[in-house]
């Protein structure tokens, strides 16, 4: 899959669960393409230390999804 054919809706927001998007509500909603977009580096570099999702680290292939959609342009 190309970066341009990713998108929010598809590609990322399903990788987010509702526990997840639970404990990160005081600071921004996983579940928008907007919030994740607008706080995109804190997300992949936590989720790359594997700080985040705080029930243990994503595969890489999952961190590489999130990467790719917001160098691609973070399209919805």
């Amino acid at each position: 899959m190309s970066d341009s054919a990713l998108s929010f809706e598809h590609d990322v927001k399903p990788l987010f669960r509702e526990s997840d998007r639970a404990a990160m509500s005081k600071a921004f909603d996983l579940w928008s393409a907007t919030d994740v977009a607008a706080h995109g580096d804190a997300i992949v570099a936590r989720l790359r230390e594997g700080s985040m999702p705080c029930d243990g680290p994503w595969p890489a292939e999952q961190v590489e999804v999130v990467s790719r959609w917001l160098e691609g342009g973070a399209q919805p």
